[in-house]
């Protein structure tokens, strides 16, 4: 697909009308939309069944990523009416919120025209249940690390949480964050609530801070992260997301969630190198295509 400013295309019999795609997003490399929309259209075999069935939340940088961004939750008026929608009720009083949903290559290639960086979607799926959110698939943990700590820390800290859950699930999947930290997913192989979930979690969490308190703290409070790696286990709620596998940072250089191995984990523990779990566009296209989607199998 040529950056050029602006195009109609057909992708896969849906009419698109791509815009502006000569415009840099990433100043720092040069990195323009039009690139940003053939990384997501050549992502989109292993990155669509991530997103499919999930109620979306988009991170939108019309300016690039040097200028201002917003979170978009509700499905933009102007959506095609093929692009799926879901109604999710917000909070108990609440009006629900309507959210667009990632089925297929037209509509992730709709959203990245909408200068949509990054992707986020929850812990469960809509299926075809009445009332929305839906039970958990998932348990996850976001590592950050705190000032002078790096993603070096995030794979000592995911080894020690590993060690936590290996009596629990059968697997768990690394994936970088694409901006500074390491995500866990472990696949639930039976219903929990989001209490019961949540609960084992944090619980998990200030176990693996006491078997290692000079390199963890499961506490939020930032004056406490200094040196060490933040396990956020607030994330296991039904209202909150985490940046979907395979989706672009909006960070100064442009670089991708992407699955890793437990191998590669040990190895930026053991060497040190934050770089070594650092992937660009093409480096992650690049894994793809040897190594397949090493992340966790659709769940529908």
């Amino acid at each position: 697909m040529s950056p050029r400013t602006s195009v109609t295309t057909s992708v896969e019999g849906r009419e698109l009308s791509l815009s502006n795609l000569d415009k840099v997003l990433f100043p720092e490399t040069g990195f323009t939309k039009g690139q940003m929309i053939d990384y997501y259209a050549r992502i989109a075999p292993v990155m669509v069944p991530h997103l499919y069935d999930r109620p979306l939340t988009m991170k939108r940088w019309p300016d690039g990523v040097e200028g201002q961004s917003f979170f978009e939750k509700h499905a933009p008026r102007h959506a095609p009416d093929w692009v799926r929608t879901v109604s999710v009720a917000s909070s108990a009083d609440g009006d629900p919120v309507t959210f667009s949903v990632i089925c297929d290559l037209p509509a992730l290639v709709w959203a990245a025209n909408l200068a949509s960086i990054e992707f986020h979607v929850p812990l469960w799926h809509a299926g075809r249940r009445r009332k929305l959110p839906a039970p958990p698939d998932y348990m996850v943990f976001d590592l950050d690390p705190g000032e002078g700590a790096t993603i070096v820390e995030c794979c000592r800290v995911a080894s020690l949480i590993s060690e936590q859950l290996a009596d629990r699930f059968a697997h768990v999947y690394p994936k970088t964050s694409g901006s500074k930290g390491l995500q866990l997913y472990a696949p639930l192989t039976s219903r929990l609530t989001w209490d019961r979930l949540r609960d084992d979690a944090r619980q998990i969490a200030t176990e693996v801070e006491r078997v290692a308190p000079q390199l963890v703290v499961s506490n939020m409070r930032k004056s406490l992260r200094k040196g060490k790696v933040l396990i956020d286990w607030s994330q296991n709620s039904p209202s909150k997301t985490t940046v979907a596998v395979y989706s672009l940072r909006g960070r100064p250089f442009p670089r991708v969630s992407t699955p890793v191995t437990w191998e590669e984990v040990a190895e930026c523990a053991d060497g040190g190198d934050p770089a070594s779990l650092s992937f660009s566009p093409e480096d992650t296209l690049g894994r793809v295509e040897a190594m397949g989607d090493l992340f966790v199998p659709s769940i529908t």
